[in-house]
């Protein structure tokens, strides 16, 4: 829950550019270098990065419901993984309800479905520590 209105909170999702200002993975490391493709602003953003900590990888919005929902496809490359995500953004008493989810197809790599199996816990709390940085901007005055 965010004490912040929908509108608020979708366009600090759907600008690409201010995923520094909230993302677990930024905050890791300022210095990730970005760069940014397409519209700077929902459907259609696309962007991808290179960081020492953070791997490399490509993200695009692909579906947009404003202020209700961004869905996005996310590659890996370095890892041949491919996913997609949504947000989902619902008015509610006496803000926002957001909720970030994450699904991919591992292939038939056996591997792969091992890591699979552990990728709640490995990637969880950056999507908990994302909501917990995105409530604490978006709730700024």
């Amino acid at each position: 829950m965010i004490a912040a209105p929908a509108d608020r909170v979708y366009d600090l999702i759907a600008d690409p550019r201010l995923w520094a200002k909230w993302s677990a993975w930024h905050e890791r490391d300022p210095k990730m270098e970005v760069r940014y493709a397409g519209p700077p602003f929902g459907q259609g953003a696309r962007w991808s990065w290179k960081s020492a900590s953070e791997g490399t990888g490509q993200m695009e919005f692909v579906r947009v419901e404003p202020n209700r929902s961004i869905q996005y496809s996310l590659v890996f490359p370095d890892f041949n993984l491919k996913s997609r995500g949504a947000f989902s953004i619902e008015p509610a008493s006496p803000g926002t309800k957001v909720t970030w989810t994450s699904a991919g197809d591992v292939g038939a790599n056996p591997l792969k479905h091992y890591l699979a199996a552990f990728m709640d816990r490995l990637a969880g709390p950056d999507f908990e520590k994302g909501l917990t940085n995105l409530k604490n901007v978006a709730e700024k005055p």
